[in-house]
């Protein structure tokens, strides 16, 4: 099969948002019985949650993953060393999780999926989101990176590497530029309301990858919640959609609920058509394996011909 046909064909990807321990076996069963070609996982695992990213990586599926703030819970901060459970000097979880996910972890770095014509780069790992650089002794000892522009660059040249010219762009919070209400995708809901909460390395990233003649069809991401904290009127606004890329946030968490008598659990699905995001829906599964409801939140607009 040539790569045009292969680009041709529809390609489901299903994005996982922010798990925060809420993974069971039968997240696993879902999506081998959605029929889907790609997982992506946003990351925030839980607390350090070795236990649920080796669950992850067991998962006989193609997929990508980064991870989020939550996952160097009490690594990373000095009021998170505070609390960690364990002897720090006998174990290391965050290093732990690295090696559980092995390739699959894309944080400054990629993974080209040759059957389906494409590169997954990812963007900064475990980060906090926010116009300020946080964390230096973590991202110094762990990665060797002490500024944006420096985690731009390792952004970057991962997807200058990319084998393809299909490049989706996975993070744990979005890029920056997605708009400074509270409710836009990377917004700012606690106090004081407002402002952008975004990555401005991954939107520099963005930036020169689509210079560099990369197709750039999505941006996914979580970290930042559908469910508003400031208000329960209405959601966060899970896509934004500009320069023929769509950006989705796909934290919609809880992502396990009980419905009544059902239990059923949320997952993002995007359609791939010619390199480009014809739908994403967001689905909730119910126990017996069944879609129990779908909301689409993008469709692509079709080109009306008119007659002559």
């Amino acid at each position: 099969m040539t790569s045009q046909s292969k680009q041709d064909e529809t390609t489901v990807i299903a994005v996982v948002g922010d798990i925060h321990d809420q993974w069971e076996a039968a997240d696993g069963i879902i999506l081998q019985k959605l029929g889907i070609d790609l997982a992506l996982f946003v990351g925030d695992y839980g607390n350090e949650s070795v236990d649920v990213v080796k669950a992850i990586a067991d998962l006989d599926i193609p997929k990508a993953a980064v991870f989020g703030n939550h996952d160097a819970w009490y690594t990373a901060t000095a009021w998170g060393r505070q609390k960690c459970p364990y002897d720090r000097k006998k174990e290391d979880w965050v290093q732990e999780q690295i090696d559980l996910l092995g390739e699959a972890h894309v944080g400054y770095g990629k993974l080209d999926f040759p059957k389906l014509n494409l590169t997954v780069v990812g963007s900064r790992p475990f980060t906090w989101g926010g116009s300020s650089w946080k964390n230096e002794d973590f991202y110094q000892e762990r990665f060797g990176v002490a500024s944006f522009e420096e985690s731009t660059a390792r952004i970057i040249a991962a997807a200058r590497s990319a084998t393809y010219d299909t490049v989706i762009f996975l993070g744990h919070n979005g890029p920056s530029g997605l708009g400074d209400c509270p409710e836009d995708p990377c917004g700012k809901d606690w106090q004081p309301l407002g402002g952008d909460f975004g990555d401005p390395d991954l939107t520099e990233a963005i930036a020169q990858t689509r210079a560099a003649g990369k197709q750039i069809p999505l941006v996914t991401f979580g970290h930042m919640h559908h469910k508003l904290r400031h208000t329960q009127k209405y959601l966060r606004k899970p896509v934004h959609v500009a320069r023929e890329t769509v950006y989705l946030n796909a934290a919609s968490v809880p992502r396990i609920v009980e419905n009544g008598s059902d239990r059923q659990r949320n997952f993002s699905l995007v359609y791939l058509q010619s390199g480009i995001v014809s739908q994403v829906s967001l689905v909730w599964v119910d126990r017996d394996d069944q879609i129990a409801s779908e909301q689409i939140l993008y469709q692509q607009q079709s080109q009306l011909v008119q007659p002559a």
